[in-house]
């Protein structure tokens, strides 16, 4: 009886465990390559990124300010990473990428896009009063064990256009509920937004979303600011990159931390990188 009742627990856990997946998922604004930044230039850097990348292996890394060049770099130094995403200047190579990579040995790529943050979303366009194109690209996953999906979006919004970022989340959050409304699919948004908590833009976010970092079922590990200019002994600047959710009944944070690494008194990028685990059920 003993055995059979071990045996029946260890199958229980076991239909348990592959009914539930565990995703890893991080926030990385790598800092486009600019020769002014002196030592902390890309080509001095790169590898530090990458080596970042590897180590904390998340699903998926919502990364900005990626031109096409360091894109083709990461994805000859990421283990085992495919990605989503184009160019923001004409939507194939040239400008800034806010793609996505993810572990292409776990989660294949059902649907995929990316769209222009202004009143013309489908085409390369500048919205508002920004000073950059900007983009917001996403991708539908399903992992390859369970065959369960997930919904990442991944954006960068506009440093100067005060109007731009706040009707750039009002898109986003409209182009996410176009999408996904008709499912009951967990949905994650990762993006440097340029905005701190108390700024119109996030406050509307967190009247749609989640912060991960806020509801993290372990306290969050790092400090709250994630902009630190390159600055090593200079105190962060405010947050603002993020990892927000669409409150999902499936969907738990189970830890976040602000990723503070350092080498030789230098940080890899002039942003800290975000990291959430989460459990999908």
């Amino acid at each position: 009886m003993r055995k059979a009742s071990l045996f029946c627990s260890f199958l229980l856990f076991a239909l348990y465990s592959n009914a539930q997946t565990t995703v890893k998922v991080m926030s990385f604004n790598i800092r486009l390559d600019v020769k002014s930044d002196g030592d902390n230039w890309w080509e001095k850097r790169k590898d530090k990124v990458a080596a970042l990348m590897n180590y904390y292996a998340s699903d998926f890394i919502g990364a900005q300010e990626v031109e096409h060049h360091q894109l083709q770099y990461l994805l000859g130094e990421l283990k085992g990473y495919g990605h989503i995403g184009v160019g923001r200047d004409d939507g194939k190579t040239e400008g800034e990428y806010s793609c996505i990579f993810f572990n292409k040995e776990k989660f294949k790529v059902i649907q995929q896009s990316t769209f222009w943050l202004s009143v013309t979303p489908d085409s390369v366009s500048r919205g508002w009063d920004a000073a950059c194109n900007r983009v917001c690209t996403y991708g539908l996953f399903q992992s390859k064990k369970t065959k369960k999906n997930v919904w990442i979006f991944n954006t960068h919004l506009d440093h100067m256009g005060t109007t731009a970022r706040f009707e750039s989340v009002k898109l986003v959050a409209q182009k996410i509920n176009e999408l996904t409304n008709s499912e009951n699919t967990p949905v994650i948004i990762t993006g440097d937004f340029n905005a701190r908590p108390n700024d119109e833009p996030v406050k509307f976010m967190l009247s749609a979303f989640l912060n991960s970092r806020t509801i993290s079922e372990m306290p969050a590990y790092g400090p709250a600011d994630t902009w630190n200019g390159f600055q090593f002994d200079k105190v962060p600047e405010g947050c603002i990159d993020y990892i927000f959710v669409k409150e999902h009944e499936k969907l738990a944070v189970k830890k976040f931390a602000t990723i503070t690494d350092s080498y030789n008194k230098k940080y890899p990028s002039d942003h800290f990188p975000v990291i959430a685990e989460m459990m999908i059920r």
